[in-house]
Protein backbone atom coordinates (compact mmCIF):
# COMPACT_ATOMS: atom_id res chain seq x y z
CA UNK A 1 0.00 0.00 0.00
CA UNK A 2 1.89 3.06 -1.20
CA UNK A 3 -0.63 5.92 -1.32
CA UNK A 4 -4.14 6.86 -0.27
CA UNK A 5 -6.73 9.43 -1.43
CA UNK A 6 -4.48 10.30 -4.37
CA UNK A 7 -1.70 11.54 -2.06
CA UNK A 8 1.96 11.01 -2.84
CA UNK A 9 3.78 8.15 -1.17
CA UNK A 10 5.51 10.57 1.24
CA UNK A 11 2.25 12.31 2.21
CA UNK A 12 0.58 8.94 2.70
CA UNK A 13 3.37 7.85 5.05
CA UNK A 14 2.82 10.93 7.19
CA UNK A 15 -0.92 10.25 7.29
CA UNK A 16 -0.30 6.62 8.32
CA UNK A 17 2.05 7.77 11.09
CA UNK A 18 -0.57 10.20 12.44
CA UNK A 19 -3.26 7.50 12.35
CA UNK A 20 -0.97 5.06 14.22
CA UNK A 21 -0.09 7.60 16.90
CA UNK A 22 -3.71 8.69 17.42
CA UNK A 23 -4.76 5.04 17.52
CA UNK A 24 -2.11 4.31 20.16
CA UNK A 25 -3.34 7.15 22.38
CA UNK A 26 -6.95 5.98 21.84
CA UNK A 27 -6.12 2.39 22.86
CA UNK A 28 -4.47 3.49 26.09
CA UNK A 29 -6.76 6.37 27.10
CA UNK A 30 -10.16 5.06 25.94
CA UNK A 31 -9.87 1.28 26.17
CA UNK A 32 -7.35 1.24 29.06
CA UNK A 33 -5.10 -1.11 27.11
CA UNK A 34 -1.77 -1.90 28.76
CA UNK A 35 0.77 0.50 27.14
CA UNK A 36 3.14 -2.39 26.39
CA UNK A 37 0.45 -4.22 24.38
CA UNK A 38 -0.84 -1.00 22.77
CA UNK A 39 2.64 -0.04 21.55
CA UNK A 40 3.12 -3.44 19.91
CA UNK A 41 -0.27 -3.21 18.19
CA UNK A 42 0.41 0.35 16.96
CA UNK A 43 3.86 -0.61 15.66
CA UNK A 44 2.59 -3.65 13.75
CA UNK A 45 -0.32 -1.61 12.35
CA UNK A 46 2.08 1.10 11.15
CA UNK A 47 4.28 -1.49 9.47
CA UNK A 48 1.32 -3.13 7.71
CA UNK A 49 -0.42 0.05 6.52
CA UNK A 50 2.83 1.62 5.27
CA UNK A 51 3.48 -1.35 3.00
CA UNK A 52 6.50 -2.88 4.75
CA UNK A 53 7.14 -6.55 4.03
CA UNK A 54 5.75 -8.81 6.77
CA UNK A 55 9.12 -10.29 7.85
CA UNK A 56 10.64 -6.78 7.87
CA UNK A 57 7.96 -5.52 10.27
CA UNK A 58 8.79 -8.13 12.90
CA UNK A 59 12.54 -7.75 12.37
CA UNK A 60 12.40 -3.95 12.64
CA UNK A 61 10.32 -4.11 15.81
CA UNK A 62 12.68 -6.59 17.44
CA UNK A 63 15.69 -4.49 16.46
CA UNK A 64 14.06 -1.39 17.92
CA UNK A 65 13.35 -3.13 21.23
CA UNK A 66 16.86 -4.58 21.34
CA UNK A 67 18.61 -1.30 20.52
CA UNK A 68 16.78 0.52 23.32
CA UNK A 69 16.88 -2.16 26.02
CA UNK A 70 20.46 -3.19 25.28
CA UNK A 71 21.43 0.07 26.96
CA UNK A 72 18.47 1.31 28.99
CA UNK A 73 17.57 -1.97 30.74
CA UNK A 74 21.09 -2.26 32.18
CA UNK A 75 21.24 1.43 33.09
CA UNK A 76 17.82 1.30 34.76
CA UNK A 77 18.75 -1.84 36.69
CA UNK A 78 22.06 -0.50 38.01
CA UNK A 79 20.71 3.02 38.56
CA UNK A 80 17.68 1.75 40.46
CA UNK A 81 19.92 -0.32 42.76
CA UNK A 82 22.09 2.74 43.37
CA UNK A 83 18.96 4.78 44.15
CA UNK A 84 17.73 2.09 46.54
CA UNK A 85 21.05 2.06 48.40
CA UNK A 86 20.95 5.86 48.60
CA UNK A 87 17.43 5.74 50.06
CA UNK A 88 18.07 2.93 52.57
CA UNK A 89 21.24 4.56 53.91
CA UNK A 90 19.59 7.95 54.31
CA UNK A 91 21.84 9.45 51.63
CA UNK A 92 18.92 10.79 49.58
CA UNK A 93 17.50 12.42 52.68
CA UNK A 94 20.90 14.00 53.47
CA UNK A 95 21.17 15.52 49.98
CA UNK A 96 17.57 16.71 50.13
CA UNK A 97 17.99 18.36 53.53
CA UNK A 98 21.18 20.10 52.41
CA UNK A 99 19.59 21.45 49.21
CA UNK A 100 16.55 22.65 51.17
CA UNK A 101 18.79 24.34 53.75
CA UNK A 102 20.99 26.09 51.15
CA UNK A 103 18.34 27.14 48.63
CA UNK A 104 15.23 27.25 50.80
CA UNK A 105 12.02 25.30 50.25
CA UNK A 106 10.67 27.87 47.78
CA UNK A 107 13.71 27.66 45.49
CA UNK A 108 14.56 23.97 45.66
CA UNK A 109 13.22 23.37 42.13
CA UNK A 110 15.79 25.86 40.81
CA UNK A 111 18.49 23.91 42.64
CA UNK A 112 17.35 20.71 40.93
CA UNK A 113 17.62 22.37 37.50
CA UNK A 114 21.20 23.53 38.15
CA UNK A 115 22.20 20.11 39.51
CA UNK A 116 20.66 18.43 36.44
CA UNK A 117 22.47 20.67 33.94
CA UNK A 118 25.82 20.11 35.65
CA UNK A 119 25.40 16.35 36.15
CA UNK A 120 23.84 15.93 32.70
CA UNK A 121 26.84 17.22 30.75
CA UNK A 122 28.83 13.95 30.75
CA UNK A 123 25.94 11.45 31.15
CA UNK A 124 23.14 10.16 28.94
CA UNK A 125 19.62 11.44 29.66
CA UNK A 126 18.40 8.07 30.95
CA UNK A 127 21.43 7.71 33.25
CA UNK A 128 20.83 11.17 34.69
CA UNK A 129 17.17 10.38 35.33
CA UNK A 130 17.80 7.16 37.25
CA UNK A 131 20.66 8.75 39.22
CA UNK A 132 18.78 11.87 40.31
CA UNK A 133 15.12 10.81 40.39
CA UNK A 134 15.32 9.62 44.03
CA UNK A 135 16.12 13.21 45.07
CA UNK A 136 12.89 14.41 43.46
CA UNK A 137 10.79 12.04 45.56
CA UNK A 138 12.66 12.76 48.81
CA UNK A 139 12.55 16.56 48.37
CA UNK A 140 8.87 16.43 47.45
CA UNK A 141 8.15 14.40 50.57
CA UNK A 142 10.12 16.69 52.91
CA UNK A 143 8.90 20.01 51.51
CA UNK A 144 5.38 19.12 50.42
CA UNK A 145 6.27 20.52 46.98
CA UNK A 146 4.62 19.04 43.90
CA UNK A 147 6.46 16.16 42.26
CA UNK A 148 5.73 17.78 38.90
CA UNK A 149 7.29 21.09 39.93
CA UNK A 150 10.54 19.50 41.08
CA UNK A 151 10.57 16.71 38.51
CA UNK A 152 10.14 18.93 35.43
CA UNK A 153 12.97 21.17 36.68
CA UNK A 154 15.25 18.13 36.86
CA UNK A 155 14.16 16.68 33.52
CA UNK A 156 14.45 20.01 31.67
CA UNK A 157 18.06 20.37 32.82
CA UNK A 158 18.96 16.86 31.73
CA UNK A 159 17.09 17.07 28.40
CA UNK A 160 18.63 20.35 27.26
CA UNK A 161 22.24 19.25 27.76
CA UNK A 162 21.52 15.86 26.20
CA UNK A 163 20.41 17.48 22.96
CA UNK A 164 22.62 20.57 22.80
CA UNK A 165 25.88 20.09 24.63
CA UNK A 166 28.82 18.05 23.33
CA UNK A 167 30.15 15.45 24.14
CA UNK A 168 26.68 13.91 23.84
CA UNK A 169 26.73 11.67 20.74
CA UNK A 170 24.17 13.42 18.52
CA UNK A 171 25.65 16.85 19.26
CA UNK A 172 29.17 15.56 18.57
CA UNK A 173 28.04 14.05 15.27
CA UNK A 174 26.38 17.33 14.28
CA UNK A 175 29.60 19.19 15.14
CA UNK A 176 31.43 16.90 12.74
CA UNK A 177 28.81 17.16 9.97
CA UNK A 178 28.65 20.97 10.11
CA UNK A 179 32.45 21.28 10.60
CA UNK A 180 31.84 23.40 13.71
CA UNK A 181 34.44 24.40 16.29
CA UNK A 182 33.95 22.14 19.34
CA UNK A 183 35.04 24.70 21.95
CA UNK A 184 32.76 27.41 20.58
CA UNK A 185 29.87 24.95 20.32
CA UNK A 186 30.22 23.95 23.98
CA UNK A 187 30.43 27.62 25.06
CA UNK A 188 27.40 28.67 23.00
CA UNK A 189 25.43 25.59 24.05
CA UNK A 190 25.81 26.44 27.75
CA UNK A 191 24.71 30.03 27.05
CA UNK A 192 21.60 28.57 25.39
CA UNK A 193 21.01 25.71 27.85
CA UNK A 194 20.51 27.55 31.14
CA UNK A 195 17.84 30.08 30.01
CA UNK A 196 15.99 27.40 28.01
CA UNK A 197 15.99 24.98 30.96
CA UNK A 198 14.82 27.75 33.29
CA UNK A 199 11.78 28.56 31.14
CA UNK A 200 10.81 24.93 30.48
CA UNK A 201 11.69 23.57 33.93
CA UNK A 202 11.15 25.73 37.04
CA UNK A 203 8.91 28.33 35.37
CA UNK A 204 6.62 26.00 33.39
CA UNK A 205 6.84 23.38 36.15
CA UNK A 206 5.52 25.89 38.69
CA UNK A 207 2.64 26.72 36.35
CA UNK A 208 1.55 23.22 35.35
CA UNK A 209 2.01 21.71 38.83
CA UNK A 210 -1.02 23.72 39.98
CA UNK A 211 -3.12 22.03 37.28
CA UNK A 212 -1.75 18.48 37.18
CA UNK A 213 -1.59 16.52 40.43
CA UNK A 214 0.04 13.08 40.59
CA UNK A 215 0.54 10.48 43.26
CA UNK A 216 3.48 8.10 42.72
CA UNK A 217 2.99 4.39 43.29
CA UNK A 218 3.56 3.37 46.89
CA UNK A 219 6.31 0.96 45.79
CA UNK A 220 8.33 3.66 44.02
CA UNK A 221 7.80 6.24 46.78
CA UNK A 222 8.77 3.79 49.51
CA UNK A 223 11.77 2.56 47.52
CA UNK A 224 13.21 6.06 47.08
CA UNK A 225 12.27 7.69 50.41
CA UNK A 226 12.16 5.11 53.21
CA UNK A 227 15.26 5.00 55.42
CA UNK A 228 15.58 3.09 58.67
CA UNK A 229 18.62 5.13 59.74
CA UNK A 230 18.19 7.92 62.26
CA UNK A 231 21.78 9.14 61.78
CA UNK A 232 22.30 10.18 58.18
CA UNK A 233 25.54 9.71 56.21
CA UNK A 234 27.77 12.74 55.65
CA UNK A 235 27.00 15.10 52.79
CA UNK A 236 30.50 14.71 51.30
CA UNK A 237 30.53 10.90 51.00
CA UNK A 238 26.91 10.90 49.81
CA UNK A 239 27.61 13.46 47.10
CA UNK A 240 30.77 11.63 46.01
CA UNK A 241 28.90 8.31 45.72
CA UNK A 242 26.13 9.87 43.62
CA UNK A 243 28.54 11.80 41.40
CA UNK A 244 31.08 8.98 40.98
CA UNK A 245 29.55 7.76 37.67
CA UNK A 246 29.43 11.37 36.45
CA UNK A 247 33.09 11.87 37.37
CA UNK A 248 34.15 8.65 35.63
CA UNK A 249 32.30 9.62 32.44
CA UNK A 250 33.73 13.13 32.61
CA UNK A 251 37.23 11.67 32.98
CA UNK A 252 36.69 9.63 29.81
CA UNK A 253 35.55 12.75 27.96
CA UNK A 254 38.57 14.81 29.08
CA UNK A 255 41.12 12.14 28.20
CA UNK A 256 39.43 11.82 24.81
CA UNK A 257 40.41 15.42 24.10
CA UNK A 258 43.89 15.26 25.63
CA UNK A 259 45.27 11.86 24.57
CA UNK A 260 45.44 10.21 21.13
CA UNK A 261 43.27 7.18 20.32
CA UNK A 262 46.23 4.82 20.67
CA UNK A 263 46.94 5.99 24.25
CA UNK A 264 46.60 3.36 27.00
CA UNK A 265 45.18 5.97 29.38
CA UNK A 266 42.42 6.85 26.93
CA UNK A 267 41.79 3.15 26.26
CA UNK A 268 41.27 2.44 29.97
CA UNK A 269 39.28 5.59 30.81
CA UNK A 270 36.93 5.00 27.85
CA UNK A 271 36.14 1.61 29.36
CA UNK A 272 35.58 2.70 32.96
CA UNK A 273 33.83 5.86 31.76
CA UNK A 274 31.26 4.04 29.63
CA UNK A 275 27.83 4.50 31.29
CA UNK A 276 27.30 0.84 32.18
CA UNK A 277 30.77 0.28 33.68
CA UNK A 278 30.71 3.66 35.47
CA UNK A 279 27.36 2.81 37.07
CA UNK A 280 28.57 -0.66 38.04
CA UNK A 281 31.71 0.76 39.70
CA UNK A 282 29.57 3.33 41.52
CA UNK A 283 27.10 0.69 42.69
CA UNK A 284 29.90 -1.49 44.07
CA UNK A 285 31.31 1.55 45.89
CA UNK A 286 27.80 2.31 47.20
CA UNK A 287 27.66 -1.20 48.68
CA UNK A 288 30.44 0.05 50.96
CA UNK A 289 29.57 3.74 51.48
CA UNK A 290 25.80 3.26 51.75
CA UNK A 291 25.89 -0.38 52.90
CA UNK A 292 28.68 -1.86 54.99
CA UNK A 293 29.77 1.56 56.34
CA UNK A 294 26.18 2.13 57.53
CA UNK A 295 25.98 -1.19 59.37
CA UNK A 296 24.25 -3.32 56.74
CA UNK A 297 25.45 -6.84 55.97
CA UNK A 298 25.59 -8.84 52.74
CA UNK A 299 22.11 -10.30 53.31
CA UNK A 300 20.68 -6.78 53.61
CA UNK A 301 22.35 -5.72 50.37
CA UNK A 302 20.97 -8.76 48.54
CA UNK A 303 17.49 -8.00 49.90
CA UNK A 304 17.67 -4.32 48.81
CA UNK A 305 18.92 -5.08 45.29
CA UNK A 306 16.29 -7.79 44.77
CA UNK A 307 13.42 -5.67 46.09
CA UNK A 308 14.06 -2.63 43.94
CA UNK A 309 13.93 -4.37 40.55
CA UNK A 310 10.26 -5.36 40.71
CA UNK A 311 8.77 -1.85 40.34
CA UNK A 312 10.91 -1.06 37.25
CA UNK A 313 10.10 -4.28 35.34
CA UNK A 314 7.00 -2.81 33.69
CA UNK A 315 8.88 0.42 32.94
CA UNK A 316 11.56 -1.54 31.08
CA UNK A 317 9.00 -3.46 28.99
CA UNK A 318 7.11 -0.30 28.02
CA UNK A 319 10.31 1.53 27.09
CA UNK A 320 11.36 -1.44 24.95
CA UNK A 321 8.04 -1.48 23.09
CA UNK A 322 8.40 2.28 22.56
CA UNK A 323 11.77 1.63 20.95
CA UNK A 324 10.16 -0.95 18.65
CA UNK A 325 7.46 1.54 17.57
CA UNK A 326 10.17 4.15 16.97
CA UNK A 327 12.09 1.74 14.73
CA UNK A 328 9.00 0.87 12.66
CA UNK A 329 8.37 4.58 12.04
CA UNK A 330 11.96 5.07 10.94
CA UNK A 331 12.12 1.92 8.79
CA UNK A 332 8.85 2.78 7.01
CA UNK A 333 10.44 5.98 5.66
CA UNK A 334 8.49 8.57 7.64
CA UNK A 335 11.65 10.46 8.62
CA UNK A 336 12.89 10.64 5.02
CA UNK A 337 9.48 11.85 3.85
CA UNK A 338 9.49 14.73 6.33
CA UNK A 339 13.06 15.64 5.44
CA UNK A 340 12.11 15.85 1.76
CA UNK A 341 9.14 18.14 2.44
CA UNK A 342 11.18 20.48 4.64
CA UNK A 343 14.06 20.66 2.17
CA UNK A 344 11.67 21.92 -0.53
CA UNK A 345 10.53 24.82 1.70
CA UNK A 346 13.60 27.00 0.90
CA UNK A 347 14.12 28.37 4.42
CA UNK A 348 17.32 29.83 5.91
CA UNK A 349 19.73 27.07 7.05
CA UNK A 350 19.26 27.80 10.78
CA UNK A 351 15.46 27.76 10.52
CA UNK A 352 15.57 24.76 8.16
CA UNK A 353 17.74 22.78 10.60
CA UNK A 354 15.31 23.53 13.44
CA UNK A 355 12.20 22.67 11.40
CA UNK A 356 13.53 19.42 9.90
CA UNK A 357 14.84 18.16 13.24
CA UNK A 358 11.57 19.07 14.98
CA UNK A 359 9.34 17.36 12.42
CA UNK A 360 11.45 14.20 12.35
CA UNK A 361 11.53 14.09 16.16
CA UNK A 362 7.75 14.41 16.30
CA UNK A 363 7.30 11.70 13.67
CA UNK A 364 9.81 9.03 14.72
CA UNK A 365 10.46 9.84 18.38
CA UNK A 366 14.25 9.78 18.34
CA UNK A 367 16.24 12.95 19.06
CA UNK A 368 19.38 11.30 17.74
CA UNK A 369 17.76 10.30 14.43
CA UNK A 370 16.22 13.77 14.13
CA UNK A 371 19.50 15.58 14.77
CA UNK A 372 21.69 13.45 12.53
CA UNK A 373 19.19 13.39 9.65
CA UNK A 374 18.60 17.13 9.79
CA UNK A 375 22.33 17.86 9.97
CA UNK A 376 23.01 15.66 6.95
CA UNK A 377 20.35 17.46 4.90
CA UNK A 378 21.20 21.04 5.92
CA UNK A 379 25.03 20.83 5.89
CA UNK A 380 25.40 20.89 2.05
CA UNK A 381 22.97 23.82 1.84
CA UNK A 382 24.77 25.74 4.60
CA UNK A 383 28.14 25.13 2.93
CA UNK A 384 27.05 27.40 0.07
CA UNK A 385 26.28 30.26 2.52
CA UNK A 386 29.49 31.58 4.09
CA UNK A 387 27.81 33.84 6.66
CA UNK A 388 26.09 31.05 8.57
CA UNK A 389 27.70 29.99 11.89
CA UNK A 390 28.22 26.20 11.92
CA UNK A 391 28.12 26.26 15.73
CA UNK A 392 24.66 27.83 15.72
CA UNK A 393 23.53 25.29 13.11
CA UNK A 394 24.48 22.54 15.59
CA UNK A 395 22.44 24.24 18.31
CA UNK A 396 19.45 24.94 16.05
CA UNK A 397 19.39 21.27 15.04
CA UNK A 398 19.65 20.21 18.68
CA UNK A 399 16.85 22.57 19.68
CA UNK A 400 14.58 21.09 17.01
CA UNK A 401 15.38 17.54 18.09
CA UNK A 402 13.82 18.16 21.52
CA UNK A 403 10.42 19.16 20.15
CA UNK A 404 7.13 17.31 20.70
CA UNK A 405 8.28 14.16 22.43
CA UNK A 406 5.20 11.98 22.78
CA UNK A 407 4.06 8.35 22.67
CA UNK A 408 6.67 7.24 20.10
CA UNK A 409 9.58 8.25 22.38
CA UNK A 410 10.93 5.90 25.06
CA UNK A 411 11.65 8.93 27.26
CA UNK A 412 7.91 9.69 27.34
CA UNK A 413 7.18 6.29 28.87
CA UNK A 414 10.13 6.48 31.27
CA UNK A 415 8.82 9.72 32.80
CA UNK A 416 5.17 8.60 32.66
CA UNK A 417 5.85 5.43 34.64
CA UNK A 418 8.20 6.99 37.21
CA UNK A 419 5.65 9.69 38.07
CA UNK A 420 2.64 7.39 37.70
CA UNK A 421 0.91 9.74 35.25
CA UNK A 422 -1.77 9.05 32.67
CA UNK A 423 -1.00 9.57 28.97
CA UNK A 424 -2.96 12.85 29.05
CA UNK A 425 -1.01 14.09 32.09
CA UNK A 426 2.30 13.14 30.48
CA UNK A 427 1.36 15.05 27.33
CA UNK A 428 0.50 18.14 29.42
CA UNK A 429 3.74 17.95 31.42
CA UNK A 430 6.57 16.17 29.60
CA UNK A 431 5.51 16.85 25.99
CA UNK A 432 4.74 20.52 26.56
CA UNK A 433 7.92 20.96 28.63
CA UNK A 434 10.03 19.46 25.82
CA UNK A 435 8.35 21.71 23.24
CA UNK A 436 8.84 24.84 25.36
CA UNK A 437 12.47 23.78 25.83
CA UNK A 438 12.83 23.43 22.06
CA UNK A 439 11.44 26.87 21.20
CA UNK A 440 13.20 28.61 24.10
CA UNK A 441 16.54 27.14 22.99
CA UNK A 442 15.86 28.13 19.38
CA UNK A 443 14.98 31.69 20.49
CA UNK A 444 18.34 31.87 22.27
CA UNK A 445 20.05 30.63 19.09
CA UNK A 446 18.37 33.39 17.05
CA UNK A 447 19.49 35.98 19.64
CA UNK A 448 23.08 34.69 19.45
CA UNK A 449 22.86 34.82 15.66
CA UNK A 450 22.39 38.60 15.88
CA UNK A 451 25.73 39.01 17.64
CA UNK A 452 27.84 36.26 16.03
Amino acid sequence: MNSVFGLSHEASLLLYAIVSIVGLIFLIAKFKTNPFVALIVAALFMGLISGMKLPDIVTAFQEGVASVLGFIAIVLGLGTMLGKMMAESGGAERIARTLIKVFGEKNVHWAMMVVAVICGIPVFFQVGVVLLIPLVFVIAKHTGTSLIKIGLSLIAGLAVVHSLVPPHPAAMLAVDIFKADLGKTILYSLVVAFPAAAVAGPIYGSFISRRVHVEPTSEIMEQFTESKHKDLPGFGITLFTILLPVLLMLLATITGFVYPETSTIRYVTNFIGSPIVALLISLVFAFYSFGFARGYNKDDLLKFTNECLGPVASIILIIGAGGGFNKILTASGVGDAIAGFAQDAHLSPIVLAFVIAGLIRAAVGSATVAMTTAAGIVAPIAATMPNVSPELLVLATGAGSVMLSHVNDSGFWLIKEFFNMSVAQTLKTWTVMETILSFAAFAMVLILDIFI
